[in-house]
C-alpha cells in the first residue's frame, strides 16, 4: 500500500518499506489494545477504574502493582498503620479495597502505598493520585484525597484557533513576586495580560507534579496531579475556564518521553521491580537526563499514558499538548550528538518504532476525546511524517517546534558581524520545512532564557541594559539591539511557521536570565521570577519592545499572515535586504547595519498600489518614525518587465505594505 507521505516527499520513496512497517505496528498495536470493536476513547479510562473512587457508600481504592507480593493503603484515617488495611489481588496484578463508609476517606485525608516485595516493605504514592503534597517539616510527599463538588464549568464551547500564537508560560515563576506564583495569581494577573498582547493560547509549563522544582517540570513524578504548589485542582479549572471565556486556548506541556527515577514520590519501580513501567536495567535509564525511559510496547503503559491524556483533557478541559522530549522518545540514541543530515538516519536500528505507534496512538486518542485539540512535538530531528495525518503515513502531530530558528539567532550573535549576516542562509532556516508539514516558529522559548544561556536580548545588549534602559539615556548599543529584537521577532513570526512562540517576558525583552532557587545561589527566587514592572514603566525602553511585539501580533492575526505559506521576491544578500510576500502583504527587511537606501527598488511581480501599515521604526516603538505611513507606492513596469516600486528603506528596519488596489 502506498501512502500519501511518499507522494508528499518523492525523497521517501526509497523508503516506503519502513512507512509501511511504521504503518503495519500501528495497525497492530491497536488491534493488540482494542480487538474489533473498542475505540481508544473507551479503552484510555484508567484513571476511571484506578486510584480512589467514592462510590456505594465508601471509597474503593485500585492499583496495578503486578510484581508485588502484598498491597496496603495507610493514612490519617488508619494512624499511618503500614499494614492495617491490605489490597485484595483480585488478578493481572490489580489489587483492590473497598473502604466502607462516605467517611472512611475525606478530602484532605493524607495517603501513601505500602506495597511488600521480597520480604522489603516500600512506601509508595499511589500511582493516579490527584493531588500530591509535601510536608512543610519534614518534606516527605503524600497523596491527598479529594472530595470536591463538581466543578461548575462557564465557558463550555470553546475551539481553540488553528493558527496559534503561543505564550509559553510557567505559573511558579509567572509573579515578580520573590516566591512561587499561585494558579488564582496567573488568572488575575498574568492572563489579563496575555489577552492585551493578543496571544491566543497559552502553554502552560511543569503542571505535572514534580518534586524538584528547579526541574522545570521535567521530571515528572505524579501523572495525574497538578502540582499543589500552585494551589488546589479547582484554581487551575477555573485558570482554564478564564481563558476560555478571554479566547485563549490552554495546551499542556506534557512529559512522556521519561519520568523522575525517584522511587519514594515517582512511578519508578513501584511495585518493587524496574520495569513495570520502565524498561530494565541500563535500558531504562537516560543517558544525559538522569531519568527513566518508558516501555512503549508493553500494553499497560501504553494504557497508562493514554489514561493520561484523557484525563488532562477531560478533567481540566486543556486544548491540547505540547509533546516534551519527542526526538529522545523515537530514537534509541535519544538523539545525542547525530546529525541528521540524510534520510537513512530517520529508518534505522536507531528509530525506536515502538515510541512512533505510541505517538500514533496518542495523537488519534486525542482527537476522539476532541477533534479541535492542537498536538505540538518537540522534535529537533525533523523526522518525516511527525506532522501529517496518521492515514497518510504520519505521527499525527500538527505542529512541529521550529527548533533550529532560536539555534541560529544565537549563533549568528554570537558568531557573526552584523556585516556579514547571510540573507540566503537566514531565508533557508526559516522556511525550510517538510512538505504539507506546519511549523511552531519562534525567536526564543524557555531554553534560550535559562542559566547557561542568553536571552536574544541579552545578547544584543549584554551589560547596557543595567545602565541604558531608561528612555533619557542615550546607547548606541541598546539602540542597535532594540532595532534587532524588532526584526528578528518581524522576521520569525512572518516566515518560521503556520504558528509562533513567545516565552513570557521575552516579548518586552526581560533582562534576566532564569535561575531556579537552588544550592549554588541561596535557594534565592530573585531570578525565578518575571519583572513586569519594567514593561509597564514608560520611562523605560521595554515598553517599546512589548508595544511592538503587540501591534505585531495584533498585525499577524488579523490579516491572517500565518494562514498561506510565503513567497520570495527578493534576496539581496550585498544589501542586506530581504523582500517577501505572505498573505498578499509585502515585508521588507534591511538589516545592513549602516546604509539606508534611498529609493530601493521592491519587485512585487505584479501590478498593484501598496501602503506601509506597519513599520519597527515607528516611534512608539522606539524608532525614528522615518517611514511614512498610509503613503500609496504604485507598481510600475520597468524595462526588463519587472513590476515594482522605489521605497526609502532605511537602516535596521523592517516594514509591512498592503495592496490598497
Amino acid at each position: 500500500m502506498s501512502y500519501k507521505i511518499v507522494e508528499y516527499d518523492p525523497y521517501l520513496k526509497p523508503f516506503e518499506s519502513d512507512i509501511e512497517l511504521r504503518m503495519s505496528n500501528y495497525n497492530r498495536k491497536k488491534q493488540e489494545l482494542l480487538g474489533d470493536n473498542q475505540s481508544l476513547l473507551d479503552f484510555a479510562n484508567g484513571h476511571e477504574y484506578f486510584g480512589f473512587h467514592k462510590s456505594n457508600g465508601g471509597w474503593y481504592y485500585r492499583e496495578w502493582a503486578p510484581g508485588a507480593d502484598a498491597v496496603y493503603i495507610m493514612g490519617d484515617m488508619n494512624g499511618w498503620n503500614p499494614t492495617g488495611l491490605p489490597l485484595t489481588n483480585i488478578g493481572n496484578g490489580v489489587y483492590e479495597i473497598f473502604l466502607q463508609g462516605e467517611n472512611s476517606l475525606y478530602g484532605g485525608c493524607k495517603v501513601k502505598t505500602v506495597v511488600e516485595k521480597d520480604g522489603r516493605r516500600m512506601e509508595r504514592i499511589p500511582l493516579y493520585a490527584r493531588r500530591v503534597v509535601q510536608d512543610p517539616v519534614n518534606y516527605v510527599w503524600s497523596a491527598e484525597i479529594l472530595d470536591d463538588a463538581p466543578f461548575e464549568w462557564k465557558v463550555n464551547d470553546f475551539v481553540p484557533s488553528k493558527n496559534p500564537f503561543i505564550y509559553e508560560c510557567h505559573i511558579g515563576m509567572a509573579q515578580e513576586k520573590e516566591a512561587v506564583g499561585t494558579y488564582a495569581e496567573f488568572t488575575e494577573n498574568i492572563l489579563p495580560r496575555i489577552k492585551e498582547l493578543g496571544y491566543n493560547t497559552i502553554q502552560i509549563m511543569a503542571i505535572m507534579e514534580h518534586p524538584y522544582y528547579g526541574s522545570f517540570g521535567y521530571q515528572v513524578s505524579s501523572f495525574f496531579a497538578a502540582s499543589s504548589r500552585y494551589g488546589m485542582p479547582e484554581d487551575l479549572k477555573k485558570l482554564i475556564d478564564t481563558a476560555h471565556g478571554m479566547g485563549i486556548a490552554v495546551l499542556l506541556d506534557v512529559i512522556h518521553s521519561h519520568a523522575v527515577k525517584n522511587t519514594a514520590e515517582g512511578i519508578n519501580e513501584f511495585d518493587g521491580t524496574d520495569y513495570q513501567f520502565f524498561h530494565a536495567g541500563g535500558k531504562g535509564d537516560h543517558p544525559t537526563w538522569g531519568t527513566k525511559l518508558f516501555n512503549y510496547d508493553k500494553n499497560e503503559v501504553i494504557h497508562f499514558l493514554l489514561s493520561n491524556l484523557k484525563f488532562w483533557m477531560t478533567e481540566y478541559r486543556f486544548d491540547g499538548f505540547r509533546f516534551d522530549g519527542v526526538t529522545s522518545m523515537i530514537y534509541h540514541d535519544h538523539g545525542l550528538g547525530v546529525a541528521f543530515t540524510d534520510y537513512g538516519k530517520y529508518f534505522s536500528m536507531n528509530t525506536d518504532t515502538e515510541a512512533l505507534t505510541y505517538l500514533q496512538l496518542a495523537n488519534e486518542l486525542i482527537r476522539q476525546v476532541n477533534p479541535n485539540a492542537i498536538t505540538v512535538a518537540e522534535d529537533m530531528s525533523a523526522m518525516p511524517g511527525m506532522c501529517l495525518p496518521i492515514e497518510d503515513g504520519g505521527i499525527g502531530f500538527d505542529f512541529r517546534l521550529s527548533m533550529g530558528v532560536p539555534d541560529m539567532w544565537i549563533k549568528i550573535l554570537k558568531t557573526t558581524k552584523d556585516e556579514d549576516w547571510n540573507m540566503y542562509h537566514i531565508w533557508h532556516e526559516l522556511t525550510s520545512r517538510r512538505p504539507m508539514e506546519k511549523n511552531i516558529g519562534y525567536v526564543e522559548s524557555h531554553d534560550q532564557a535559562l542559566v547557561g544561556d542568553k536571552t536574544i536580548m541579552f545578547w544584543l545588549c549584554d551589560s547596557a541594559m543595567y545602565t541604558d534602559m531608561s528612555k533619557q539615556s542615550g546607547s548606541i548599543i541598546i539602540d542597535r539591539g532594540i532595532a534587532l529584537h524588532k526584526m528578528i521577532r518581524m522576521v520569525t513570526m512572518t516566515l518560521a511557521g503556520s504558528g509562533y512562540l513567545n516565552f513570557m517576558g521575552n516579548e518586552f525583552g526581560h533582562p534576566e536570565w532564569i535561575d531556579f532557587p537552588r544550592e549554588g545561589n541561596g535557594w534565592s527566587y530573585y531570578y525565578c521570577r518575571r519583572q513586569w514592572h519594567l514593561a509597564d514603566d514608560k520611562n523605560l525602553k521595554y515598553e517599546w519592545l512589548l508595544e511592538f511585539d503587540k501591534a505585531m501580533v495584533d498585525f499577524a492575526r488579523s490579516n491572517n499572515i500565518l494562514e498561506k505559506d510565503p513567497i520570495s521576491l527578493y534576496i539581496d544578500d550585498n544589501a542586506k535586504v530581504l523582500v517577501y510576500e505572505r498573505n498578499d502583504r509585502i515585508f521588507i527587511l534591511n538589516f545592513s547595519p549602516w546604509n539606508s537606501y534611498e529609493s530601493y527598488f521592491v519587485r512585487t511581480g505584479k501590478e498593484g498600489t501598496y501602503e506601509p501599515v506597519l513599520s519597527t521604526d515607528e516611534e512608539r516603538f522606539g524608532g525614528w518614525d522615518r517611514i511614512a505611513l498610509s503613503m500609496p507606492y504604485t507598481a510600475m513596469q520597468t524595462g526588463n518587465s519587472d513590476w515594482g516600486f522605489p521605497i526609502y528603506l532605511p537602516t535596521r528596519t523592517g516594514m509591512c505594505l498592503k495592496k490598497i488596489k
